[in-house]
C-alpha cells in the first residue's frame, strides 16, 4: 500500500483552517489579535494553494491557514502533505464536519500531494513527515484504491526505458492481474502474426525487446453487469523510427507507455473496488526502434481489421497499435470502449498540457465524461471526429495511409484513423493525452500525472454495480 500519510483520529492534532479568499476578511476580523497581526505581518491572502502557520504563544504550533478554492476541489490541500512540518493534523471548519465529498476530496488531495518518485534518489532524512486525521465521511477504499493506482501509474511512466521495456512493462501488468485474481494471456514476437496482430509485430519488431500484446479479462462473466474495454498505447520508447525525431523530441518518449499505464491503474481500481463489470484490457507494447529491421516509411502493413495501410510517417507508430487492438476489443461489440494513448502533439499545441482531448462516437457519453472530469479535478475537452478531414488519410496504394501529409488537423486525422477500426462499440472513446506534469504544482510533481484515470473510473462506476470490499 503506498503511504498515504493519513491515520486515525486521536488527541493534540494540530487544526487546519481551509478559508476561501472571499471569506477571508470575515474569518480574520473573527480571529485573536495577534492571529491577524501575524498574518497581516507575512501578508497572507487566502488564494488557493497558499497557506500560513500561526505559532501560539509558546512557541508550539496553533494552526494552519489555508486558502481554498469554492467549491471544493482536489488540490486544496495537496500541497500540505509534503509543506508542513512534521506533526499530526486535522481539518477544522465551522460547522464542524466536511460533506462527505468534501472529505473524500480533501483526504484525496492530501494523499495524492505525498506521492514522491524513489526509485533512484531517496527523499531526505525527515522530510514529508506530516499527517492528517482521516476526516469523518471520507470513502476511505475509494482514496486508498486511487492512490494506490495513482502511484503505480506515475512510477511507470517516470521509470527510463531502459529499465521499462516492452517485458517489464507485460511483467508489471501481469503482476497486478495475478493479485487481483485476473486472467491473462501474452501474445509475443511473430507469434502476433499467427495471432492476427501484424501492425503491432511491425511497430516493435526493432526493438531490444520483443513486442507483445497483453489481454487481461476480470469480472464475472455470468454477470449482468456492462461489458467494459479498456486500451492502452504502450510504446515504451519511440525514436520515430526510421522518420527519427530530434534529440529535444526524444527527451521525454520514455512516457509514450501512458496509455498502457493508466489501463493498469484503471483494472486496480475497477478489481479493488469491485466494480460490477465484465472488464477487458488490452494492452499492445512496443518499441518504436531503428535498426535494420525497423519498418520503413512507404511500408504497406496489414491489419487486424484486414484494412491496409501505407506508412506516410514511421512516427505515427501508436495508431498503428492501437488499431490492431481496437480492432480485437471491437469485435466483442463492449458497451463502453475507452482507449488511452499520448498520441498526437497536435492535440498539445490545441489544447496544452492540462486537458486531453477527447474523441467519441456518442454525444452523450461524451458530455457526461466532460461533465464528470470537471466535478474531479480530471478534465478534458471534447474535440470533433470532422467526416470531411477523412479523405486526409487517402492511399493510392493502399486503403487508407496512417498519416494525413499536412501540419492541418493533426489530433483530429489520427482519431478518424482509430474510427476507421471501430465499427460495432456503440459508445467508443478515443483520449489524446498529455500524462505528464511539465512543472511541479501541489500534488502534481514534474513527471508522470495520470490523466483521465479518475474521470473514467467515475464513468465505469455509474454504469455499474458497486460491491463495497470489506475493510481490514
Amino acid at each position: 500500500m503506498t503511504d498515504l500519510n493519513l491515520i486515525e483520529p486521536g488527541a493534540g492534532a494540530t487544526p487546519i483552517w481551509p478559508i476561501t479568499e472571499t471569506d477571508y476578511a470575515r474569518w480574520r476580523a473573527k480571529q485573536p489579535a495577534a492571529v491577524g497581526a501575524w498574518l497581516d505581518k507575512h501578508r497572507f491572502q487566502a488564494k488557493p494553494g497558499r497557506f500560513a502557520t500561526v505559532p501560539a504563544k509558546n512557541g508550539d504550533l496553533l494552526g494552519v491557514v489555508v486558502g481554498v478554492a469554492a467549491p471544493s476541489t482536489l488540490w486544496n490541500f495537496a500541497g500540505l502533505s509534503l509543506g508542513l512540518p512534521a506533526g499530526t493534523y486535522r481539518i477544522e471548519v465551522p460547522r464542524g464536519r466536511l460533506d462527505a465529498r468534501t472529505a473524500t476530496t480533501a483526504a484525496l488531495g492530501w494523499a495524492h500531494g505525498s506521492y514522491r518518485f524513489e526509485r533512484y534518489r531517496k527523499a531526505p532524512a525527515g522530510d514529508g513527515g506530516a499527517q492528517l486525521e482521516w476526516p469523518a465521511k471520507a470513502d476511505r477504499d475509494y482514496v486508498e484504491a486511487t492512490v494506490s493506482a495513482g502511484a503505480m501509474v506515475r512510477n511507470l511512466i517516470n521509470t527510463p526505458a531502459g529499465d521499462l521495456g516492452p517485458a517489464d512493462l507485460a511483467a508489471a501488468a501481469l503482476s497486478v492481474a495475478g493479485d487481483l485474481g485476473a486472467t491473462a494471456e501474452t501474445t509475443v514476437g511473430s507469434s502476433l502474426l499467427t495471432a492476427g496482430y501484424p501492425m503491432v509485430h511491425a511497430v516493435g519488431r526493432a526493438g531490444r525487446q520483443e513486442p507483445r500484446l497483453v489481454d487481461i479479462r476480470w469480472g464475472n462473466p455470468k454477470s449482468k453487469g456492462p461489458k467494459v474495454t479498456l486500451v492502452g498505447k504502450g510504446v515504451c520508447f519511440d525514436t520515430g523510427g526510421l522518420d527519427l525525431k530530434t534529440a529535444d523530441g526524444m527527451l521525454l518518449m520514455k512516457k509514450d507507455m501512458a496509455g498502457a499505464a493508466l489501463c493498469i491503474g484503471l483494472l486496480h481500481m475497477i478489481a479493488t473496488l469491485r466494480l460490477d463489470v465484465r472488464l477487458r484490457v488490452l494492452l499492445p507494447l512496443v518499441e518504436n526502434a531503428v535498426a535494420s529491421d525497423a519498418y520503413h516509411p512507404g511500408d504497406v502493413l496489414s491489419s487486424r481489421k484486414g484494412l491496409t495501410v501505407e506508412i506516410g510517417n514511421t512516427d505515427a507508430e501508436g495508431r498503428l497499435i492501437l488499431a490492431d487492438a481496437l480492432a480485437e476489443a471491437d469485435r466483442e461489440r463492449p458497451d463502453l470502449l475507452v482507449d488511452f494513448s499520448t498520441l498526437t502533439g497536435a492535440a498539445r499545441v490545441a489544447l496544452g498540457p492540462d486537458l486531453p482531448a477527447l474523441y467519441a462516437n456518442d454525444d452523450e457519453v461524451a458530455a457526461e465524461l466532460m461533465d464528470i472530469g470537471n466535478e474531479e479535478a480530471d478534465p478534458s475537452w471534447r474535440m470533433p471526429l470532422w467526416p470531411p478531414y477523412a479523405e486526409m488519410l487517402d492511399s493510392k496504394i493502399a486503403d487508407m495511409n496512417n498519416v494525413s501529409g499536412g501540419s492541418f488537423a493533426g489530433s483530429i486525422t489520427a482519431a478518424l484513423f482509430l474510427q476507421r477500426f471501430v465499427t460495432r462499440a456503440p459508445r467508443w472513446v478515443h483520449l489524446d493525452l498529455y500524462a505528464w506534469s511539465p512543472k511541479p504544482r501541489p500534488g502534481r510533481p514534474e513527471g508522470g500525472d495520470p490523466q483521465m484515470m479518475r474521470a473514467v473510473y467515475r464513468l465505469i462506476e455509474r454504469r455499474a454495480g458497486k460491491k463495497k470490499p470489506k475493510r481490514k
